[in-house]
C-alpha cells in the first residue's frame, strides 16, 4: 500500500508558539519527525506547512515541503490542501497524517496505522496503553474500543478526554491516522459535528456520521509535545539514549 505520508506544521500554536521549531538536542522538532517518516518507508514524505521557516529548513535537508494556507482550522483541512497539490496523488492508495509533535514515533508505527485501511474501513488511527492515572488525566484522549475476534483491527466507538472512570476497552488514542484518499474529501467536506464542538475532538465528526473508524493497537508508544516540560523530557530520553549507543 503506497502511502504519502504528510506531517501538517503551523507555527502559531497557543499552546506552544514555534513547536515545530524548537529544538531537542539541537534538532528541530519537525526535522526529527521528518525523518522518522522518512525512516519508515512507505511512500513519499511531505511537510505541510505555512511559514518560510519550516519550508526552507525541510528542503535545506533535501525534503518535499508544501506551503498552504495559514488560515486553516485543522491540520487535517492542510493535509487535505497539501495532497491536492501532487501532481501524482493518484499514485497514493493511503494517507497517513502525522503529527509533527512526535519526534520519538517509531518508523513501523506508520506500516500499523494503514492496517485498517487494508481490513476495509475507509480512516485508520492508533491506540497504546493507558493506566488509571491517564484516564483520568483531561490532556489525553481516550478511545473505546470493539476489538474483532477474527483479526487485529478494532474499531473506535468513541473518544473523550474527560474520565469515565473505567479502563475495560479504553486505550490512549495516538493522533496518527490513514485515510483512503477518497475518504480525507469526505471528511473536510463534512461540516464539524455537535460533538466535535463540543469535545474539541474533529475524529468525532466521522463517527457522528457513521464513518467508521478502524484502530490498530501500538505497544507503548512515546509521547507528543504539548508543553514545554514534554519537550525538556523528550530531550532526556533521546541524550539518555545517545549515551546508551555509544
Amino acid at each position: 500500500m503506497k502511502s504519502a505520508v504528510i506531517i501538517p506544521a503551523r507555527m502559531a500554536s497557543r499552546r506552544f508558539p514555534n513547536k515545530p521549531m524548537a529544538k531537542i538536542d539541537g534538532i528541530p522538532m519537525i526535522e526529527r519527525v521528518w525523518r522518522q517518516g522518512m525512516d519508515s518507508k512507505i511512500g513519499d514524505v511531505y511537510v505541510a506547512c505555512c511559514e518560510n521557516e519550516v519550508f526552507d529548513l525541510i528542503t535545506s535537508k533535501g525534503g518535499k515541503a508544501i506551503m498552504t494556507n495559514p488560515n486553516h482550522a485543522s491540520g487535517t483541512d492542510r493535509i487535505f490542501e497539501a495532497f491536492n497539490t501532487l501532481e501524482n496523488k493518484d499514485d497514493y492508495e493511503s494517507i497517513i497524517n502525522l503529527q509533527g509533535d512526535m519526534p520519538l514515533i517509531d518508523p513501523k508505527i506508520l506500516e500499523s496505522v494503514n492496517e485498517p485501511l487494508m481490513h476495509g474501513y475507509e480512516i485508520g488511527t492508533i491506540a497504546t496503553d493507558i493506566v488509571k492515572k491517564e484516564e483520568e488525566n483531561s490532556n489525553i484522549t481516550k478511545v473505546l474500543i470493539n476489538w474483532n475476534k477474527t483479526n487485529s483491527v478494532g474499531e473506535s466507538i468513541d473518544f473523550y478526554k474527560e474520565s469515565k472512570k473505567q479502563l475495560e476497552n479504553i486505550y490512549q488514542h495516538v493522533g496518527v491516522y490513514s485515510f483512503k484518499p477518497y475518504a480525507l474529501y469526505n471528511f473536510v467536506s463534512m461540516k464539524p459535528s455537535k460533538s466535535e464542538i463540543e469535545r474539541k475532538l474533529e475524529q468525532l465528526r466521522a463517527i457522528d456520521a457513521g464513518v467508521k473508524i478502524g484502530i490498530t493497537y501500538v505497544e507503548n508508544i512515546p509521547i507528543s509535545v504539548d508543553t514545554l516540560e514534554d519537550l525538556m523530557l523528550i530531550e532526556k530520553i533521546i541524550k539518555n539514549n545517545n549515551e546508551t549507543d555509544t
